[in-house]
Parts: structure tokens; C-alpha cells; sequence
């Protein structure tokens, strides 16, 4: 069981909720499986594991916020669209992203991740490519509603992967790294952009699209479903893995692989996971507005449509560079909480230097305003994800919870798309001060999060476990009272 008694080891029936029964050194104890050297076998895991998914999410990043370069170089005008039509194309896609979440991960219960993450992505470059060739607002809003629904699984999928792989004090960073894509794809798209625009704002879509169902198809080959059959690590080191996560998470529970409507309510009453969600719309709002508008905001503070585009790498390289840090002093101080306060103040602070400084004649502050907001906001999104994640024991309910969770989570999309409107150009009180907003209610909920765990543990320590036998706290999860959650 997880919290204090983490590092205990104990022998442990070799069974995974999603793969049925393990015959690999059933009977060894982790003490037994000592001989195994960590760092080499967390360095396997990494390098094999993480760069596929990452390229798969900077893609899957990548073709979601590429309309926001198409708009600068002439999509309006080509199609005959308004701005309210824009942003309800934007609007669109969050229904069946935020949808079809939760679902997905139901699915991902049942196939192998390389099956299901594989033909997410491969849907995704089919619906990306074809939205090169839309010819009208109604194309591009089915297209757009297409995109949701193709891409809604990717980011919950691998949101629950790496927990199948990583103990909970070493996702934050391996969760960072995936989700450093989203970051670097804002730049990478800036500079493919500023690179394909001379052909016209169609190839953005069709040349981007088209590599993405290149890379997604190999990823089928490429990505290792779950640790008892990964192919590059050893017996030892499939047991030892394998042994630390079910002592952690107690997962050794027969019978659990069958899904039960019992889990759905388990998520969906867990008020934890709406609190939390609260905390994703105080980053994630601002993460679309930026995602979607930063080319337009910048190049309406006067710069030109090419430059605006190649001023957007380094506020993306910088959110991936703090994001990564970030995590790495999260994972080893083994907390959450006191990061995600520091990414809501910068988020805060950032939007504040916005408002403060815009229409002043001063750009470059307003771009350094833009710089932290988004130094706040690629940090902290992995971090409340992971937190939550971190929070939820038992695979079912941490898959299902993360479905939720980022699913609701990302209906602050649908909110953020609408944020930004041409009439406000070029100062954008509106959108800055929504976002500034939406920043302050996700520090309070960060915040209510904290007690509401921290209460929890302390409640649970004076109770003390009574007389339930393991099994018994292992069925209970996160609600076992030996169980203590991650401040």
C-alpha cells in the first residue's frame, strides 16, 4: 500500500489487473530481487518507453493547436470565415475530446497500448490530413469535431501507461517528459509554419498530417505494452518491476481485470477528482488560449506574421525546459503540491504583467509576461494530472479517474477557445483577464486539494487499520486506511 509504507517489501501474488497472471518469479521478495540495479533498469524503462510516447503527444499537440498558425497565414479569407465561426471550429473539437476521454481509457483496459494508442494517432493524421482540403466553415467544423474525437484517448492513455510502468514518486518526471511534447510542438509548429507558409496555410495540415500516420503506424511496433512482457528487460527485472508496483498500489487482487460499472461510480463520486479538476481548468485554460492565439497575439503587438511565428520557440522551449526541471525536484522531494502553488503564482503573475503592460508601447514586456505565464503552465499541467493520478490506488480507478479527470478538464478548452475575439485585438483585455481569472480559481483549488488530503492522512493515522486483512485494504484503494495520500 502506498504513503508510508511504500519502500516496505513483502512477498506478493504476481498478479495484474490488466494481463492476468505473471509466472515470472511468482515466489521472490523484493529483498530477493535486490541483485536487480535500479538506475539501469530505470534507464531501459526510460529509453525505451518514453521517447515513443512523447513524439506521439508532440504530434497529437502539434496538429491540435496548428490552426492558430494557419489562421496568420490566410484561412479565414480563403474559406470565408468570421471570427465567431473560427472560434466555434476551436469550440468544436473540446465536445468530443473531453467526451470521449473516460471511454477511451475504458477501451485501453481491454487492448494492449500499442494497439490503441497506435490507431488513436493514426486516426488523428488521417482527420489532420484531410483538413487540408476543407473548402468551408462546415468542412473545417467537421473536421474539427473528427479531430476531438480521434485524439481524445492519446493524453489519459498514456496518463495511466506510465503508471503501469513507474512507482508514483517517479512518474511526475516521466509524465513531464511526455508531456513536453505539447511544448516543443508549440515551437516546432512556429518554425514548420514559417517554413511551409510560402505554399499556403493547406499544406500546414496535409504535410503535418501526413507525418503523423507515418510515426503513428511504426509506434504499434514500437511501444511495449506492459512490464511482465517487456522484451528488454530481464526475468529479475520484469519481477522486480512488477513486485514494487503492486507493493505500492496494491493491485494483487484476483478477479479484477473484468470491467464493473462499480468503478465508474467509485470515480465519479470521489470529490477529490472534481476539486481537482477545478485545478486543471486554472492551468489548462490558459494553456489553449495561449496554444491557439499566441501567433496573433504576438503579431498584434506589431510584429509580422513570419516573425510572429518564430517568436513563439522560445516561450515553448522554455515551458518545456521548466517543465522538466519541475518535475525532477517534484519526483525527489516526493511532493506536489508546493510546485503546483509556484506554477499557479507564475501563471498569475505572468497574465498580471499582461494586462499591466499591454497597449503601453512596451511589447517586450508583454512577451516577457506571456514567457512566465507559459513557464507556469507547462510545468503544472503534469503536475496535477500526475497528482490525481498519484492519489487514485487500484489500476481501474486510476485509469477511469484520469479519464475523467483530463476529460472534464479539458472542457476548459471549449471555454478558453472562445476567450480571444477578433473585435479585441490588439490588447485582448478580455482574454487576458478570463485567463488571469481561471489562474487564481485553480491556485485556491490546488490549495483545498492540499487540506483536503492532508486531513485525510491525519484522520487515517489516529484511526489506524483495525483488524482488515491486505486484501481487504488492497480492494479498498485509496480509501484503505493504510493507505496515505501524496501531499
Amino acid at each position: 500500500m502506498a504513503g508510508q509504507h511504500d519502500d516496505m517489501a513483502k512477498p506478493l501474488t504476481m498478479t495484474l489487473e490488466h494481463s492476468g497472471p505473471l509466472h515470472v518469479n511468482s515466489h521472490s521478495t523484493l529483498e530477493e530481487a535486490s541483485v536487480v540495479d535500479e538506475k539501469k533498469v530505470l534507464r531501459k524503462m526510460d529509453l525505451r518507453l518514453i521517447p515513443i510516447v512523447s513524439a506521439l503527444y508532440l504530434l497529437c499537440f502539434l496538429d491540435r493547436g496548428n490552426i492558430g498558425n494557419a489562421r496568420i497565414e490566410g484561412l479565414l479569407e480563403d474559406i470565408n470565415l468570421t471570427s465567431p465561426q473560427y472560434n466555434m471550429c476551436l469550440t468544436a473539437f473540446f465536445f468530443t475530446y473531453a467526451l470521449f476521454e473516460l471511454p477511451s481509457n475504458m477501451v485501453l483496459k481491454r487492448l494492449r497500448p500499442s494497439v490503441w494508442l497506435s490507431a488513436i494517432m493514426v486516426g488523428v493524421g488521417i482527420v489532420m490530413t484531410l483538413m487540408g482540403i476543407v473548402q468551408n466553415y462546415h468542412g473545417l467544423l467537421i473536421s474539427r469535431i473528427f479531430l476531438g474525437l480521434a485524439e481524445a484517448g492519446l493524453f489519459p492513455g498514456v496518463a495511466f501507461y506510465i503508471t503501469t510502468w513507474y512507482c508514483r514518486h517517479e512518474a511526475q518526471l516521466r509524465l513531464a517528459l511526455f508531456f513536453s511534447g505539447a511544448s516543443i510542438a508549440g515551437a516546432f509548429s512556429g518554425l514548420l509554419a514559417f517554413a511551409i507558409a510560402a505554399n499556403g496555410w493547406r499544406w500546414i495540415f496535409i504535410l503535418e498530417g501526413l507525418l503523423t500516420v507515418i510515426v503513428s503506424a511504426s509506434a504499434f511496433f514500437i511501444i511495449s505494452d506492459y512490464p511482465h512482457e517487456a522484451k528488454f528487460l530481464s526475468e529479475d527485472e520484469k519481477a522486480w518491476v512488477i513486485q514494487r508496483l503492486e507493493t505500492q498500489f496494491g493491485t494483487n487482487v484476483e478477479g479484477s481485470k473484468s470491467f464493473q460499472w462499480s468503478h465508474v461510480w467509485e470515480v465519479v463520486s470521489d470529490y477529490h477528482i472534481w476539486v481537482g479538476v477545478v485545478a486543471l481548468w486554472g492551468i489548462i485554460v490558459p494553456l489553449y488560449g495561449i496554444s491557439f492565439f499566441l501567433p496573433s497575439i504576438i503579431r498584434d503587438l506589431g510584429y509580422s506574421s513570419s516573425n510572429a511565428q518564430l517568436l513563439t520557440v522560445p516561450i515553448y522551449v522554455g515551458g518545456a525546459i521548466f517543465g522538466v526541471v519541475s518535475a525532477w525536484l517534484s519526483d525527489r522531494a516526493k511532493k506536489r503540491s508546493p510546485f503546483l502553488v509556484f506554477h499557479c503564482c507564475c501563471i498569475i503573475i505572468g497574465f498580471t504583467i499582461v494586462i499591466a503592460s499591454t497597449g503601453r508601447g512596451v511589447p517586450g514586456v508583454v512577451y516577457f509576461g506571456i514567457f512566465l505565464a507559459v513557464s507556469g503552465i507547462y510545468p503544472g499541467i503534469p503536475s496535477i494530472v500526475n497528482w490525481i493520478g498519484n492519489n487514485l490506488a487500484g489500476d481501474s480507478k486510476r485509469a477511469l479517474g484520469l479519464g475523467l479527470h483530463i476529460g472534464m478538464g479539458n472542457m476548459g478548452g471549449a471555454m478558453a477557445s472562445n476567450f480571444y475575439r477578433a473585435q479585441d485585438a490588439p490588447n485582448y483585455y478580455l482574454g487576458h483577464g478570463l485567463e488571469l481569472g481561471f489562474a487564481v480559481a485553480g491556485l485556491i483549488a490546488v490549495v483545498t486539494l492540499r487540506i483536503l488530503y492532508q486531513r485525510a492522512n491525519k484522520a487515517r493515522g489516529e484511526e489506524g487499520t483495525g483488524n482488515l486483512t491486505a486484501n481487504e485494504m488492497a480492494r479498498l484503494g485509496d480509501k484503505s486506511p493504510a493507505f496515505r495520500y501524496m501531499l
